[in-house]
């Protein structure tokens, strides 16, 4: 559970923040639907008091479901403050009807994704599917919800699987200093000790601890289920109603109330390996059932609004970042102002920065017209959550089951109602310096791992025997027995500009919302000038700055105005209400092609990066790639090129601006439309505004030249703060986008380990042998260079032996054509999620562009399908054998030393 910026309303379920458990809403009605004046959407109460959202989302052939039972950590048995996060881990094992192993083989079957995820209030499971599979979905989560097994044995395994997570996530030092602060600020209540739980805790739960929470908590009446996708609803319904109607109702325990305490305000100060430091504030805030909580939102959404005074220290040069953001519970929250510093550089007047702008705002109030602005881009959200069945289902999932509100609808109608004195008065009661906690994160690689993690690299384990390839549900194996080619919904109209602008343009009429991403094709290792390397880096940071007409805030106000978000740049990007498409395009060309690149802005950009270089390139996080990039490439290789404190240092403003006229040109631009807008509104809009800019010179050739087969090189990254191993593998292939061996090579990855828990080193890693937490392969093809590689986490001393199984399974690749089973699921699990991967306005429109910079053609997903239909498995171990070499392999280690290599 990490801090996040406070974004509007729907993204705080997918971005696992901390959000409420609710109030149950009145059985009226129950058992009986009730169509809301959206035809699309459908609600309804069962008799056992399970609530039910369904939305109509035709946007594509896919179906998302999002089961929350209101119940989390607050809710957790004192002692005990993982227990909602175990029982979490729990459902993903045996069910009456349903194994583990079942489970995971269908997910990847049907192409889809799964995950949950726990917080202080409430724990949410999540599909994403191809809607063809809806009813599957519905068995799944029906089998779950009485029928969670949560024997000893199965205990007993994912025990080691979680306090591997949990060795993970307090190597980071901003981590452990939030948990201190959530302690200190919410002593002695539900609040006091995050969700994610601790090693002491788990080593004291057992089987019946678990058993008891399940039963407390995980009933019908005690959740919520929406559904959206390209459903029928009312056969949605009825098929709810007759897998979860039997389950009979259960009464839950009386939620413990919440006392708040004084504390005391203090400093928590801390190292951390990371290049740059940071200073935090952390309040108490109004819980997400407070009728403060819309202030809250419109108050740290002001300031983190570009123009605020806090962003302007970040603008002026004072600190290197500055953000404000919210981790909201049910009855409470934790609100952050930050700002970010350099290694070496004095946190005290960081901090007596941030003091002065809170200060001044606690005198003098906020700006009016910040507040109508994050007002503005608060409502429009509700517009672009259409945009994805997944934005709109967590809009539902959040209102109803955290919020305790009857709708999306009803939260715009508590943001509309803010007025400055509202903002005023939350900002005045929860922002005061004496009621906060100071977290001071101050780089310096010398730290040690936390006395929480002593005792792993060893002792735990998870491995199961438990058979793996057990026959599916006769409710999944007829559906998922047939595979066919996937419905194309996109037609996109491509043309080129006569300036060498290709514009690509796809109608969509989900939402009143246009979405423009652009790439302008550049390499910088190929273009940037030798002694100027960073010179790219830093002119995208001046977009920030405005355009030659406007100056940056009145760009940013003009940008508000309109509730568009933009971003300028080599990529670029355009989030815009359509009725104000125009004027949206109109400033993003203005920016693009006349950014104001003002000589100030430049001294503090430049000032900035090289401080944040000077600390970055100490980290272990940047020496890990580093030396990975090393092994991979040649040396003297234009990818090796590096900015550096002194060559950024050395750059002048004419050298920003001639790499700006020779790099930014519109015959290597590709520019993506899709939204409510039909193609010929959207070419008589991008000719207006970008008809006129000219490419000057030859066109540069900016495709790196292929690179020979890397020699075999191990490297060990120290990290002090660690207590895993962070390990990755890889290698040079030769194959690019347009080989068609790459097909064959990525059936075979699937199998490998690019399939989640249907993958091979999934389960002889984690499954079979309990080595790590989780291990992977991928592949990354590009137009003239690839790699493959494999990533994992575990202790130092299990590094060995999962090197081990890696190479073993690379080489039975090589030497064996995959078993018949695997193929099938493979090719099940690329074909079936080719509508996932365009099922959102972002996905399709970051989809067509890539697809256009590259050369593909735009229906890439379907032309792969054909060939996976009809690859065998010998094509593809000769794939493997002919591109893959173990031998050849590429390591780094990030963490503690392995006891052996």
């Amino acid at each position: 559970m990490k801090l996040n910026k406070l974004k509007p309303l729907a993204w705080g379920v997918m971005l696992g923040m901390g959000l409420l458990v609710g109030p149950a809403l009145a059985h009226a009605d129950a058992s009986h639907a009730a169509a809301s004046q959206n035809t699309h959407v459908l609600r309804a109460t069962l008799d056992n008091g399970l609530r039910v959202v369904i939305v109509r989302d035709t946007l594509a052939p896919m179906v998302t479901t999002q089961i929350t039972y209101l119940a989390g950590s607050y809710e957790a048995p004192k002692g005990f403050p993982g227990t909602a996060h175990a029982l979490e881990h729990m459902m993903f094992r045996d069910s009456t009807g349903l194994t583990g192993a079942q489970l995971n083989e269908m997910t990847g079957k049907m192409g889809g994704d799964n995950n949950a995820f726990t917080t202080n209030d409430a724990t949410q499971y999540y599909f994403v599917a191809p809607s063809a599979y809806l009813d599957i979905l519905l068995h799944i989560e029906a089998s779950r919800m009485r029928g969670a097994k949560l024997d000893a044995k199965d205990w007993s395994l994912e025990k080691g699987a979680i306090e591997q997570e949990v060795s993970r996530d307090i190597s980071d030092p901003g981590y452990i200093a939030f948990q201190k602060a959530e302690r200190l600020l919410y002593g002695d209540t539900g609040y006091a000790e995050d969700a994610l739980g601790s090693r002491p805790s788990f080593d004291k739960t057992t089987s019946k601890i678990l058993h008891d929470f399940y039963n407390d908590w995980y009933e019908p009446n005690n959740a919520i289920f929406v559904i959206v996708g390209d459903v029928d609803p009312q056969a949605t319904l009825a098929k709810v109603k007759q897998l979860f109607g039997a389950i009979p109702e259960h009464a839950t325990p009386a939620r413990a109330p919440i006392a708040l305490q004084p504390f005391k305000s203090q400093t928590i100060a801390s190292t951390t390996p990371q290049g740059t430091g940071s200073v935090q504030f952390m309040y108490r805030m109004p819980g997400m059932q407070s009728k403060d909580f819309a202030a809250t939102q419109i108050l740290l959404d002001v300031l983190g609004n570009a123009r605020s005074s806090l962003s302007e220290l970040a603008v002026q040069g004072k600190v290197l970042s500055a953000d404000a953001g919210l981790q909201p519970f049910t009855r409470g929250g934790i609100g952050t102002i930050e700002v970010g510093f350099a290694k070496g550089a004095d946190p005290k007047q960081a901090q007596a920065d941030l003091d002065e702008v809170l200060n001044n705002l606690l005198k003098n109030g906020v700006s009016a017209d910040l507040v109508e602005a994050a007002k503005r881009s608060e409502l429009a959200q509700a517009e672009f959550n259409k945009n994805s069945a997944v934005t709109l289902a967590s809009s539902w999932s959040q209102a109803l089951a955290w919020q305790g509100l009857d709708s999306p609808a009803q939260a715009e109608d508590q943001i509309r109602a803010v007025t400055v004195a509202d903002v005023d008065r939350v900002a005045r009661e929860f922002l005061k310096p004496d009621a906060r906690i100071t977290v001071v994160l101050t780089p310096n690689p010398n730290g040690k791992r936390p006395p929480d993690s002593n005792g792993f690299g060893g002792t735990e384990s998870f491995a199961s025997n438990d058979k793996l390839d057990a026959p599916l549900p006769t409710w999944a194996a007829g559906p998922l027995d047939t595979l066919s080619m996937p419905h194309w919904t996109l037609a996109p109209v491509s043309m080129t500009l006569d300036n060498g602008i290709r514009l690509i343009v796809q109608p969509e009429n989900i939402s009143k919302t246009v979405t423009v991403v652009g790439h302008i094709d550049h390499d910088a290792g190929l273009q940037e000038p030798k002694g100027q390397e960073g010179v790219g880096k830093l002119l995208g940071s001046l977009f920030d700055y405005g355009s030659a007409d406007l100056d940056r805030s009145a760009f940013h106000k003009a940008l508000d105005a309109i509730a568009a978000s933009e971003s300028g740049g080599s990529d670029f990007r355009l989030a815009v209400p359509s009725a104000d498409f125009d004027r949206g395009m109109q400033l993003l060309a203005d920016n693009e092609l006349h950014p104001a690149l003002p000589q100030k802005g430049f001294e503090v950009q430049r000032d900035a990066l090289s401080r944040s270089l000077a600390g970055e390139m100490q980290s272990p996080r940047y020496k890990m790639f580093r030396a990975l990039r090393t092994g991979l490439l040649p040396a003297g290789d234009p990818g090796l090129r590096e900015a550096t404190p002194t060559t950024v240092n050395a750059l002048t403003l004419p050298d920003v601006k001639q790499y700006f006229a020779q790099t930014y040109r519109p015959d290597l631009t590709t520019l993506v439309v899709v939204g409510n807008v039909t193609p010929a509104q959207a070419k008589a809009t991008v000719q207006k505004y970008f008809g006129d800019w000219k490419a000057q010179g030859p066109k540069p050739d900016v495709i790196p030249k292929p690179v020979p087969l890397n020699p075999a090189s191990y490297a060990v990254v120290n990290n002090a703060y660690a207590s895993q191993d962070q390990v990755l593998i890889g290698q040079q292939l030769a194959v690019n986008l347009h080989d068609v061996n790459r097909y064959a090579l990525k059936l075979g990855n699937d199998v490998l380990g690019g399939n989640g828990f249907a993958s091979r080193l999934m389960v002889d890693v984690r499954v079979r042998h309990g080595y790590a937490y989780g291990a992977s392969s991928g592949m990354d093809f590009d137009r003239s260079r690839s790699i493959f590689y494999v990533q994992y986490g575990s202790d130092p001393a299990k590094v060995a032996p999962v090197d081990g199984l890696i190479r073993k399974n690379l080489v039975e690749m090589q030497t064996k054509p995959v078993k018949a089973d695997e193929l099938v699921n493979a090719r099940q699990f690329e074909i079936r999620s080719i509508p996932l991967g365009v099922s959102s306005v972002n996905g399709i429109a970051r989809s067509l562009l890539q697809w256009g910079y590259q050369g593909l053609p735009l229906d890439e997903p379907m032309v792969a399908a054909k060939h996976y239909l009809s690859l065998t498995a010998e094509q593809v171990q000769q794939a493997f054998k002919t591109y893959l070499h173990p031998s050849n392999m590429v390591q780094v280690v990030q963490g503690p030393k392995p006891a052996k290599h």
